[in-house]
């Protein structure tokens, strides 16, 4: 228990010694209790809450697209303020998301169009698919230096690194491979919204998958960018040696030699790549900076 400070005596004009100040009690019932500073005149008021009466800290929450469902609205007369407490609130506004229940959206004044504007660029996703060893990494890369010459900010994200961490805890089956591009696909979303120009890097196989993240985001803001680069040019890199283990019997479900490739059917890029003739890196990268500039992602 926190022990309560001694009174100091009122100051300005008219308050005398501390002596000669004494105080009323102090009480927390119905309403608002009353501290009164004889000698000074003044009157504190210390507001409490209503026994029973259940505080709220936020006034609103954001309805989500799904598995939303409201438990408790508010009441005749409640204030309802942008998501921050108000007077008048004597219920929380909380909803059900998935498996999280009674949870609450509290939005902030400083938003999207705020960080576009401190950035100088607009949020995005640039979202590069492809069968493994078609250069998806190596394009992240060079967009990323391109960019960074520019003064523009992104970030990467490496479908191999992330299993390093945030999703080390998945296999390559395929629900795992589902749940895997689901996560990429939220924090791609968190990432571009704070203004950043994100960059993934997948395989991302699953046509539905990787509809999933693009309906994440609002139009125009999920770019798909289809790294077309055939199985024998892929397979014939191989730099990771995994198409021969694969060929061997001793990788299940990789994709293009026992698991299926979904190519994009509604890309934003398509990159061709033949054999004897695959662009360079600086040239890939080069075409998704055109789109972005043409687009206004990136602003002067």
């Amino acid at each position: 228990m926190l022990a309560r400070a001694p009174p100091r005596p009122c100051s300005g004009a008219g308050a005398g010694a501390a002596g000669d100040v004494s105080w009323g009690p102090v009480g927390v019932g119905r309403g608002a209790a009353r501290r009164r500073c004889q000698g000074a005149g003044a009157v504190i008021k210390l507001v409490a809450a209503r026994p029973g009466a259940r505080m709220a800290v936020a006034a609103a929450a954001r309805k989500r697209t799904t598995g939303t469902e409201p438990l408790a609205a508010a009441g005749d007369g409640e204030q309802v303020a942008n998501g921050s407490a108000a007077a008048g609130l004597s219920k929380l506004v909380t909803s059900t998301v998935g498996k999280s229940t009674n949870i609450l959206w509290h939005d902030c004044p400083i938003g999207p169009h705020e960080r576009q504007k401190l950035l100088n660029q607009k949020g995005c996703v640039v979202w590069i698919t492809g069968l493994s060893g078609s250069g998806k990494s190596t394009l992240a890369c060079a967009l990323s230096r391109e960019l960074h010459s520019r003064g523009h900010l992104t970030y990467v994200l490496d479908g191999d690194n992330l299993r390093h961490g945030l999703n080390r805890d998945l296999s390559f089956k395929a629900e795992d491979r589902a749940e895997n591009i689901r996560r990429v696909g939220e924090v791609a979303k968190l990432l571009a919204d704070a203004g950043l120009i994100c960059i993934a890097s997948l395989i991302s196989p699953y046509r539905s998958d990787r509809s999933a993240c693009r309906s994440l985001l609002p139009n125009s803001s999920f770019i798909e960018v289809f790294l077309n680069a055939p199985l024998e040019v892929c397979e014939a890199r191989d730099p990771k040696g995994l198409y021969k283990l694969a060929r061997a019997g001793k990788i299940k479900g990789f994709t293009g030699i026992d698991d299926p490739y979904e190519p994009p059917s509604d890309c934003e890029i398509v990159i061709q790549c033949k054999v004897g003739d695959c662009p360079s890196p600086k040239s890939m990268a080069d075409q998704v900076v055109s789109y972005l500039e043409a687009n206004g992602f990136l602003q002067d």
